[in-house]
């Protein structure tokens, strides 16, 4: 089965080129699209360079920054078109999702819709985070296994790996959240329409290079999309 890396990207110049080459050296039949918010550092520029050396790597620059739900809206479109169809991993391009991991998520993916990548079932992990961040995922992950009764014990983890055939019974233009409140919102919508899930657990570490893109904007919209989510349904 094919399988594509999705890595949205905004200024991460020092991570964006190693990342890359670790991602094909542990699996160097994937194809990997880099979505890119017109980063100022120069971001673009590296993956440029980097597509001469490995002809399965793709960009989308995008003209602006629009968000990360947005960024993998916009590369599930962008595979439909070009009909790619296989297992459509996403992960962070700051190290913070060990390249690793990846063979066991994709071995997972040949017989589940979802593959979770877990700090939070037995086995898994998160290194070198402060207090404050422990507080906020443990918290969000709680608020929304309370509010939607969603069996997934990392439901704010970006580290997923998705079966193409069960992504498409979604209706895309559906997914409405535009930062990391997403990563909730495709798992909820995924379960409710059947797709079968399981998580598998992961290490997490706190990001190699640049800071952390959390906002009170993305804290505040985790608050009101499963509301959202319920409300609809």
């Amino acid at each position: 089965m094919e399988s594509y890396v999705i890595i949205p990207t905004y200024n991460e110049r020092g991570n964006i080129g190693p990342i890359l080459e670790q991602i094909f050296s542990v699996v160097p039949e994937t194809y990997i699209l880099v979505v890119d918010d017109n980063s100022p550092d120069g971001t673009q520029e590296v993956v440029r360079e980097l597509q001469t050396r490995y002809p399965k790597l793709w960009l989308l620059a995008r003209p602006e920054k629009l968000g990360l739900g947005k960024a993998y809206v916009n590369a599930f479109n962008y595979l439909k078109e070009k009909e790619c169809e296989g297992v459509f991993v996403t992960m962070d391009a700051d190290f913070s999702h060990d390249p690793a991991a990846l063979p066991g998520l994709l071995a997972a993916a040949e017989n589940h819709g979802l593959v979770i990548g877990s700090r939070y079932v037995r086995g898994g992990s998160i290194v070198h985070w402060e207090f404050w961040r422990r507080f906020l995922s443990y918290g969000a992950n709680f608020y929304y296994r309370i509010i939607t009764r969603i069996p997934v014990k990392d439901l704010t983890t970006g580290y997923t790996a998705m079966q193409s055939r069960a992504l498409w019974q979604l209706d895309l233009s559906s997914l409405n959240a535009s930062g990391y409140a997403f990563l909730f919102e495709l798992k909820y919508r995924s379960w409710k329409s059947g797709v079968p899930l399981i998580e598998i657990p992961i290490t997490f570490s706190e990001r190699r290079l640049g800071n952390s893109k959390v906002s009170m904007h993305i804290i505040y919209e985790n608050f009101i999309v499963p509301w959202r989510l319920l409300l609809k349904n």
